[in-house]
């Protein structure tokens, strides 16, 4: 019978050994993968989009505070995760008092992602400071926005665009009998949460348009919500402000109020035709006044959506017997359409059905561009 001898016995241990050490270099080499997503100089505990989104919500969590490390006017001002406060790297030892007194608290730092070391700069700052709850979210802003998430804009950086004369709209989503018309930030528009979805013909047709929502501060997440809103109708350019109302009040004093900002209603001056509008007399309300009035385009939705006067609401007219009581009645109401067929059908429609109304219709031949351009004349 054959007997293995001690050489062979040898050469299956060292056979074995060698199998081994297939396996050790693999596990080895996963641990050095993982070492060289880590850069020199990071903090050690980071966090992702999915674990910084739990807490950049409205109202603002207790004990947690986001901290954007970047310079304020050139990055944190146009665009930062929402609820952050803004601790540039370079003021961290002058502003250190904005940070929370309890130690314990959750401190999430970011900046403007893998290359930027402002927040780990930061992050080890607070550490020596005795803060224990201390994150890193290394891919920073340009991942919030990349993984879709809405973004904040400062107070300071809207008090530039309106001195600017920039483009935009601005939505206050504050109720508007309690809150809006007792104060609000200049040029903004009324659109209550509560109210989005019958309010919504007020946003503008252009789906690229910058839109700003803004209510109470961090404790209100009105404006979060309906900004959300507005992004699933397809607004691409959508935004928050935050600190809203309250901070602008602190910064640049109360706003307008319902009152003040409505300005002298000229007078109404009627068209040759019955129930009608003088062209002079619309382009001059138009322009001097637009808020006296409510324009309702009784296009059809599509129509709308290519170009219509700021500030429109759509009625479709095929839509307005059946909505007639969603018509305003605090304000005088101008129907249009593109000629004056379908405008003036609506008139009529509202004297029949709701004759308490204070009604009149454009007779005229218009035509929009998407910008929100027109031209006008009189009919032929």
């Amino acid at each position: 019978m054959f007997k293995p001898t001690r050489p062979l016995a040898a050469a299956a241990v060292l056979a074995a050994l060698l199998s081994l050490t297939t396996v050790v270099p693999t596990a080895a080499l996963a641990a050095d993968e993982t070492a060289s997503q880590t850069k020199a100089g990071w903090y050690h505990k980071r966090v992702d989009a999915e674990f910084v989104a739990k807490y950049a919500v409205l109202p603002k969590p207790e004990d947690v505070l986001i901290v954007d490390s970047r310079p304020t006017a050139r990055k944190y001002d146009p665009g930062h995760i929402p609820t952050a406060l803004n601790i540039p790297d370079s003021q961290f030892d002058k502003l250190v008092d904005l940070l929370p007194k309890d130690k314990g608290s959750l401190l999430i730092f970011y900046c403007d992602g893998p290359e930027c070391m402002l927040s780990h700069n930061s992050a080890f700052r607070a550490e020596k400071l005795g803060y224990s709850n201390i994150r890193v979210y290394a891919d920073g802003y340009p991942d919030w926005l990349k993984k879709g998430h809405i973004a904040a804009v400062s107070v300071p950086y809207i008090k530039k665009l309106i001195d600017d004369k920039a483009p935009l709209t601005l939505i206050d989503s504050r109720p508007k009998e309690r809150k809006f018309d007792k104060g609000h930030i200049p040029g903004a528009i009324s659109i209550p949460d509560l109210q989005f979805d019958k309010l919504v013909d007020r946003l503008p047709a252009d789906k690229a348009a910058p839109l700003y929502f803004y209510c109470e501060g961090l404790s209100c997440k009105l404006s979060s919500d309906s900004a959300a809103k507005a992004v699933k109708l397809g607004y691409t350019a959508v935004k928050v402000v935050p600190e809203g109302y309250p901070a602008w009040e602190k910064l640049y004093g109360p706003g307008p109020t319902a009152e003040a900002a409505a300005p002298a209603a000229p007078a109404i001056q009627p068209g040759k035709e019955s129930g009608t509008i003088s062209l002079a007399s619309f382009e001059r309300i138009y322009k001097e006044a637009p808020t006296t009035i409510y324009l309702i385009d009784v296009r059809e939705a599509a129509e709308f959506a290519s170009g219509t006067f700021k500030g429109a609401l759509n009625f479709p007219i095929n839509t307005l017997e059946k909505r007639i009581d969603e018509l305003p009645t605090d304000k005088p109401i101008v129907f249009f359409c593109g000629t004056s067929a379908r405008s003036g059908e609506a008139h009529d429609m509202a004297k029949l059905y709701k004759p308490s109304l204070k009604t009149y219709f454009l007779a005229a031949e218009t035509k929009w561009s998407k910008d929100g351009s027109y031209r006008i004349a009189e009919p032929k």
